[in-house]
């Protein structure tokens, strides 16, 4: 059975009294071993929960747990903590969103910086192992401006796992690369946290970023934490609006139950599960949606961009709502072609208005 390596219960955190709270009565739990994504905007909160964690802020209310020990008690409000451990004694690694690295040490030098109470053959074989196991061999005596992008953020990642920590705080760790680097390293980031053992929270706003790293994904809204699950859950059954909306980028359009179907301006879509409201919104991801050329139909492709593996089609409703789908690059549909919409089995959701 899976040990929690991090509890949060109902930490909450706000700056001023006349702001709304940062972080508003967040609950978690963090498995040993898997990796935590905090998805959301801008602003929702998620980089403040990190802080807290870390023990860079203190929440109002709240405790926080680490491997067992509280390492924050706000239960009683903040002007009577009966229990806060600063952060460098909390067993957490850090990696900030610009690495902050020291320009005046070289890889090594810069990996070894947390080590300083070993001696110096331990420090030596930790350094070595550290650097196999973010592929850095060969660029240990390299100062951080002769580096990439790329390695600079595998040295930041392996400077935070030197300690062996029992849990790594990424602060949107991928954000200050290009779009190609920050593909293969998202890739190379997991198999390294995975390889090292270590349970880890990272910050993102970048839903696909968030899907492929993590084994599971909390979303955040407003201090809130919308939902918490695995990769497929958060995706595939959304529990909010919101959820759905940011995280699969889906269709929304007005609908009435009729029987065992929802009538749309669009068409009709069959829901097999039960509601008790009959009226919404309907939910359908963009490639849920099947188009199919028809001179009567009322609907009409506006625009068609090419995405490389695939297409996504904008397409205008009788009232003159934008929807948007996504096809394989062998359904190709010219601009203004009318078309009637059909949607993959068990696709659609309703969200109560």
């Amino acid at each position: 059975m899976q040990q929690a390596i991090l509890q949060l219960q109902n930490v909450t955190k706000q700056f001023t009294k006349n702001t709304l709270p940062a972080v508003n009565n967040v609950s978690l739990t963090l498995q040993q071993g898997d990796i935590l994504g905090l998805l959301g905007p801008s602003g929702c909160g998620k980089t403040t929960l990190l802080r807290i964690i870390a023990g860079f802020e203190r929440p109002q209310t709240g405790t926080v747990e680490i491997c067992g020990q509280i390492v924050c008690d706000a239960s009683v409000g903040l002007r009577q903590h009966s229990h806060y451990i600063p952060t460098e004694q909390r067993d957490v690694g850090i990696v900030f969103q610009d690495y902050a690295l020291f320009p005046h040490l070289n890889v090594t030098e810069n990996m070894a910086f947390g080590l300083r109470k070993f001696n110096k053959q331990q420090i030596n074989k930790r350094v070595a192992e550290v650097l196999q196991l973010v592929g850095l061999e060969g660029l240990e005596n390299r100062y951080p401006y002769e580096l990439s992008g790329g390695q600079q953020q595998r040295v930041a990642l392996a400077r935070a796992l030197a300690p062996q920590p029992q849990l790594i705080l990424l602060d949107e760790p991928l954000s200050n690369l290009d779009i190609q680097v920050r593909l293969r390293l998202r890739e190379e980031m997991r198999n390294i946290l995975k390889a090292a053992g270590t349970s880890a929270i990272f910050v993102t706003h970048d839903q696909e970023e968030a899907l492929a790293i993590s084994d599971i994904v909390g979303v955040m809204q407003q201090g809130h934490l919308e939902q918490i699950g695995t990769p497929e859950e958060i995706y595939t059954h959304p529990t909010s609006r919101f959820v759905a909306e940011f995280v699969t980028q889906a269709n929304f359009l007005p609908a009435r139950r009729q029987g065992n179907f929802w009538e749309t301006e669009v068409g009709s879509f069959k829901l097999t599960v039960d509601l008790t409201h009959d009226t919404g919104e309907i939910m359908i991801r963009q490639e849920d949606l099947i188009l199919k050329p028809a001179t009567d139909a009322s609907v009409v492709i506006r625009t068609r961009r090419f995405l490389g593996r695939e297409y996504q089609y904008c397409l205008q409703t009788p009232s003159g709502k934008e929807i948007h789908a996504r096809t394989m690059t062998d359904t190709v549909l010219p601009v203004g072609t009318r078309v009637k919409l059909s949607i993959v089995d068990d696709a659609v959701q309703v969200f109560r208005t």
